[in-house]
């Protein structure tokens, strides 16, 4: 199959390039993201490859409908930027890679956990000026916290097995339960059970209409006053003007992210030279309790390889009129 790839990075065609010869496909790289106003760069293909931040909402289907697509392949696991109904309406066919790396994101997570606690971040610029004082850089023993998961999946999963290592007591929401967790005696609770009791609080869901801003003002009201809370799933799953508030009243003592709710228009660039005309990222970056980092938690050797072969195999079953397990549907 002819596909155009879209959002495309140095690492991108890298690992493409690297395990396209095990396919038949032919991949033509855009480092434009795919929206309404693309579509035209869609001609004479017969797939799109896209990412997180490409826009597939119902203009851009049916521009890409008309161009004669017929599978969106997503290489990310999460699909909230895809009109499902809109296409599944012009009968092109969504895949995705569901699970790339659960490891990676999850060590990424625990690496936001121990850098905002031990600030390993701020000692390292101290000690490259000759500063060597541990003045303002206490932490604390994760061991014996209670550490709060929304979501079960694959990466919830490996999050959990990681923090028990640290003894850590873990207690977790999910709409669907883990065997496999409980039978590490991992503690379910309710949502406001666990905005109640953890310490720290790691969002491991997906972001759907039920998800959005989950986070907000009144999560924040009902939890500890200092609570740690860190995101590697979506950036919508946090309103993050309330998490401002939250920072600033000191109910929020350390806020860790890896997504942000207006990523598309700063994650993945070079804007060193800009003038950042988002606020809110310039409010948040502004507090020494936040951590923010450029959605790199897939970013791994591992994770990078199964995108691509992930991906290839979805063409290729789409192609050859196979079952597609990786299909996500409206």
């Amino acid at each position: 199959m002819k596909i155009a790839v879209f959002s495309t990075k140095s690492y991108d065609k890298i690992y493409f390039d690297k395990h396209k010869a095990k396919s038949k496909h032919t991949f033509t790289y855009f480092e434009t993201t795919l929206n309404a106003d693309t579509t035209n760069l869609t001609i004479g293909y017969e797939g799109v490859c896209v990412f997180v931040n490409d826009k597939i909402d119902e203009k851009t289907i049916g521009n890409l409908s008309k161009n004669g697509i017929k599978l969106i392949a997503l290489r990310c696991a999460g699909f909230n930027n895809v009109d499902l109904k809109a296409a599944q309406e012009k009968n092109i066919k969504v895949v995705r890679v569901p699970a790339y790396s659960p490891q990676a994101v999850a060590e990424h997570a625990v690496a936001m956990i121990l850098t905002l606690n031990r600030k390993t971040h701020k000692v390292y610029n101290r000690v490259r000026e000759s500063n060597f004082s541990l003045e303002n850089l206490t932490g604390f023993n994760l061991h014996g916290k209670t550490i709060g998961v929304i979501g079960t999946g694959q990466i919830g999963i490996a999050f959990c097995k990681i923090m028990l290592g640290f003894g850590c007591k873990i207690i977790a929401y999910d709409i669907k339960k883990s065997e496999e967790l409980i039978s590490e005696d991992i503690d379910y609770q309710t949502l406001d059970e666990i905005l109640k009791n953890a310490d720290i609080i790691s969002l491991h869901c997906p972001l759907t209409p039920e998800t959005n801003h989950l986070f907000d003002n009144a999560a924040f009201s009902k939890m500890k006053d200092g609570v740690m809370i860190i995101n590697t799933s979506r950036g919508a799953l946090i309103k993050t003007k309330d998490a401002i508030d939250a920072l600033k009243k000191g109910k929020i003592g350390y806020f860790g992210i890896d997504v942000y709710e207006q990523e598309e228009h700063l994650f993945f660039k070079d804007l060193s030279e800009s003038i950042i005309q988002d606020d809110l990222i310039q409010r948040l970056i502004s507090f020494p309790n936040v951590l923010i980092t450029p959605h790199q938690g897939f970013f791994t050797e591992e994770a990078l390889t199964q995108i691509a072969v992930t991906t290839m195999k979805n063409i290729s079953d789409f192609e050859e009129g196979k079952n597609l397990p990786n299909e996500v549907k409206g």
